[in-house]
């Protein structure tokens, strides 16, 4: 009796430390391939964005000026790649941070998008989801952050 108790008070101890460790690996997991996101905007892949993006994935723009769906991305990146004319140089993620709950995870930041003549500051929230091994994006809300606020 001593032994089997012995044994699974160990068991507990292994799988909490693995558990907390998985955690913090999970939040940089996220944060990487939230980088992606921010990637695939600069050069576009329409491939990458189908398995990326969830069927019913949302983005909704600065004061709702647009709302886009997962159609809508992949629909403008196949265009973007028959039809290069992006005029965005960098998209710059600072301040990320990662909350995690279950199969959700809310990362939330600010991206500095060069589009030129000046760059343009943006808060953005996005909602992931896990379905089996995959992250995928549900939603992304982005809001510009007016210069004398910055």
């Amino acid at each position: 009796m001593n032994t089997r108790f012995l044994l699974v008070f160990a068991l507990c101890i292994f799988l909490c430390s693995n558990s907390a460790f998985a955690q913090i690996w999970t939040e940089d997991q996220l944060k990487k391939i939230d980088r992606s996101w921010e990637e695939v905007n600069l050069s576009p892949d329409p491939d990458f964005l189908e398995a990326f993006l969830a069927e019913d994935f949302i983005w909704i723009h600065n004061h709702m000026s647009m709302v886009d769906s997962k159609e809508d991305v992949v629909k403008r990146a196949k265009n973007a790649v028959k039809n290069p004319n992006n005029n965005t140089r960098s998209r710059d993620s600072r301040d990320v941070k990662v909350i995690i709950d279950g199969s959700t995870a809310i990362v939330t930041g600010i991206t500095v998008v060069d589009r030129g003549p000046k760059p343009t500051t943006y808060h953005f929230m996005r909602t992931y989801v896990r379905k089996g091994n995959q992250w995928q994006l549900l939603a992304n809300h982005t809001m510009a952050i007016p210069d004398e606020e910055i």
